[in-house]
């Protein structure tokens, strides 16, 4: 058997590399044009981008619209909170 200590820095280290999914969520109050600016706003993303992206969110309930690593996930996501639009993080996999 290896060295428990080893293997518990090991895990913690390609925890912190697993990249994270911001998931936004369809609501009934943010109107569609403004979903595309926060995630313009947000990512910097172009018109065309955000507008698919708030189209999925629109017709499918959700969209993926970005993966990162955790501390930059955690901050947009605190940015689309922040802008009222309802959004989640999940592990990537």
């Amino acid at each position: 058997m290896g060295n428990p200590h080893t293997q518990t820095e090991t895990e913690t280290l390609t925890d912190l590399d697993i990249p994270w999914n911001i998931v936004v969520w369809d609501d009934p109050v943010n109107l569609m044009p403004y979903v595309v600016y926060v995630l313009q706003k947000v990512f910097n993303y172009n018109r065309s981008l955000a507008t698919k992206l708030m189209l999925e969110v629109h017709n499918q309930g959700k969209s993926l619209v970005a993966t990162e690593e955790r501390e930059q996930a955690e901050l947009h996501l605190h940015q689309l909170h922040s802008y009222g639009l309802q959004a989640t993080l999940r592990r990537a996999e």
